[in-house]
Parts: structure tokens; sequence; C-alpha cells
């Protein structure tokens, strides 16, 4: 059995149609399968390999700590310096009010943990999320995500659950004193790159401290350096209560982490002790990535290039007709098209090119593009030259 049918056979499937590269490694903005093709990743792994594949600064991170240790302890017990050093940096990178790094094995934890610390602190049911918005595939941030088409084979869902309209400031009046927690995605991803106007965050922020609920950004994966700056919520001067990340953070490593108030955190320490925890949650080979990645992002990715770079991609695909719209922020895009099957038909045309593309779960009229931070001037104008091609060839 050759390992496209082991593949097919043995693995569980996310979906019928799955891309089938065979892949043999990967380096910089590259993959590359086994017949020796070479593939542009356009996407980072979605949104997961921000500072390209295979950085030199993590994976020599992750050889000197798998030299020294691998687990030794469910999260919390033991003092490591590999999960210490990641929190350090990661705090000192963030607001005053955000000191206290509770780290997980994914994004989808990090939100599960996030709704729970809401609900603890507070000591409120209520939660309330955006429609549109895409927290994760577990019970609890499905539950809080809004495509009803993924949510509806797995109901009952959480109870006390209120959805309300992105970027409408009317609609923050029905977050109320019986609110623990409202979870935002600092930029909507899988709902086509929605990006939220200065004055709706700054009036939602307003509105949870108004009345005592806890403020959650998600920037799982519009955080860490994707939307242009290190933190996407820089870009509008409003702080969270709760941040969680995850994807980009490891540097390709599986990691997720919920930041928040030592004094917040705390909720999970007493009463009842034990209130959160995590066997892997904190590995160390993972941190020591997570915190080489940190590294790079603050030492040797240039902002203004990133906008730049980024800029120039819709420069070059702006006069193409059959693109209704394109929104972006830093490297994050979505490409608006008439239907989905247009937007297969480019999807499939760009892999074939040795291209990579996606599109979304929830806006499939659109196809999605986060490439590497670290691509080129020359690279993006090389990338550019594959989707018009895809797009005239597919008319």
């Amino acid at each position: 059995m050759n390992s496209k049918e082991t593949f097919l056979n043995h693995q569980g499937q996310t979906n019928p149609y799955p891309y089938l590269i065979d892949v043999d490694r990967a380096e910089g903005i590259y993959i590359f399968d086994k017949s020796g093709k070479r593939y542009m990743d356009m996407i980072s792994g979605v949104a997961v390999s921000n500072i390209g594949h295979n950085h030199p600064t993590v994976v020599d991170a992750i050889k000197a700590q798998v030299d020294r240790h691998l687990h030794v302890m469910v999260y919390g017990e033991y003092i490591q310096d590999a999960q210490v050093n990641f929190a350090k940096r990661l705090a000192d990178l963030l607001p005053e009010s955000l000191d206290c790094v509770y780290t997980v094995n994914s994004g989808t934890e990090a939100n599960e943990a996030a709704l729970k610390l809401a609900k603890r602190v507070t000591g409120k049911t209520e939660l309330v999320s955006f429609r549109g918005s895409y927290h994760g595939s577990t019970h609890g941030s499905m539950s809080v995500s809004g495509n009803e088409t993924k949510k509806q084979a797995f109901r009952p869902l959480l109870p006390d659950v209120r959805f309300i309209t992105f970027n409408s400031i009317n609609d923050l009046q029905q977050i109320t004193t019986k609110t623990a927690g409202v979870i935002i995605e600092t930029i909507q991803g899988d709902a086509g790159v929605r990006i939220p106007n200065q004055d709706f965050l700054k009036a939602l922020r307003e509105r949870c401290t108004d009345v005592g609920a806890l403020l959650i950004f998600d920037e799982i994966q519009c955080g860490i350096g994707r939307s242009g700056s290190l933190f996407a919520f820089e870009q509008f001067n409003v702080v969270p209560d709760i941040l969680t990340l995850g994807k980009a953070l490891g540097g390709g490593m599986p990691i997720g982490a919920l930041v928040s108030s030592k004094e917040n955190l705390e909720a999970f320490t007493f009463n009842p002790m034990l209130g959160h925890i995590t066997t892997f949650g904190g590995h160390p080979v993972i941190c020591a990535a997570a915190d080489a990645c940190l590294e790079v992002m603050s030492c040797e990715i240039d902002y203004t290039k990133v906008e730049r770079n980024g800029k120039l991609l819709v420069d070059l695909l702006n006069d193409i007709e059959e693109i209704i719209e394109i929104r972006r922020i830093g490297m994050l895009y979505a490409f608006d098209m008439e239907s989905f099957e247009r937007v297969e038909k480019v999807v499939k045309k760009c892999l074939e090119k040795g291209l990579i593309s996606f599109w979304f779960l929830s806006h499939p009229y659109s196809f999605r593009l986060s490439p590497p931070l670290t691509i080129t001037e020359d690279e993006m104008r090389a990338a550019a030259a594959i989707i018009r091609s895809a797009i005239l060839e597919t008319r």
C-alpha cells in the first residue's frame, strides 16, 4: 500500500477532497513533494508558518531542548526553563494588564479556557459572540462560532450564548450585566477577512467595562504578525481582558496560549484548585519553539516591508475584473469572486501551477491567501503572476 492509499484508508479525513500533496520537505515559503515539485505556500499552512517553514532559529531551539528533556510533568507543577522563558518573553511584549500566560496545546483549547475563565471570574454564565465568527471545533469554541452549517450536526451545544453583528455599535446594547464574556476575533478570518472600525472596537471595550463583562480577543489567526503588527489589537488601541493565541505562535509547532492578568488567572488556582488543567500544555519542546518564534518576530520581521509587500499583491491583481473585492490587512487576504465554483477552479489551477491557496469555511465565494511574512518582493510578484494566469486560464 502506497502512502496515498495509507493516508486515505487509515487517517481520519476532514473533507472528501484533500490536496494530497505528498510532502518531502519544506523551507522558507516553499513545500517540496516527493517528485521534486516545488509549491509556493501562499497560505502558510493556514496562517501558521508566519516566519516561513523550518526557520533555523526555531529548529535550533527545538534541537537544543530535545537534548535536555521532553515531558517531565503535567503543566504547572515544575519550573521548566522553556516554559518560563516563553511566558516572560510573551508577557514582555504585551500591555501590563496581560502579564500572565497559561500555555495549552492549540488555539481552540485557548478559547475553551478563555470561556471558562470569563465565567469563573465574573460568576456569570452568558457568553456573547459575533455572527460570522470562527473560534474552533471543540464543543465550547464551536458554541461561540457563527457557522450554523458546521454546528447543526453536533447540537446541543453550550446554552446561554448570544450572537450579535460584527461592527454594529447598536448591537452592543445586547451585552448586559448578565454577560460573563464577549469573544471576538480582532480581525474576523473565516468570514472572509472582516476588519472592524476603530469606533466599534472602542465602544465594545467601553460596553464590556460598563457592564462587568470580560472582553476576549481571539488572535489565533490574526495575531503573531499576520495583520501587520505583532498583535492585531495594537492597531486599534484597545486592550482586551483576555487574549488567545495559537497557530503561528509555535513557529510551526502546535501551541495555544491564554493570556490575562495574574489576578484573573488565579481563578483557576483556587476554589476549586485545578480549575483548568492540561497534561501536555506547555510542553518544553513546543515552548522552546514558541520562544524562538517570538524572538524572530521581534528582531527579524520588518513590518514596514510586510505592509509594502502586502499592498503590492493587491496592486498587482486589483485590475482583474473577475475579482469583485479584495480585503486585506497585513498579509491576510480575501479575494471575492462570483461563486464557489469559480473560486474552486482558480484554487485548483493555482495548485496545478505550483501555488497553494485555499478557501474559507464560512465564505466560500472568496479564495484566501496568508503567505509567510518573510516573502520577498520578487516572490510576491511571481505569486501574483501565477494567480493571474490561473484566473485567466479557467474562464
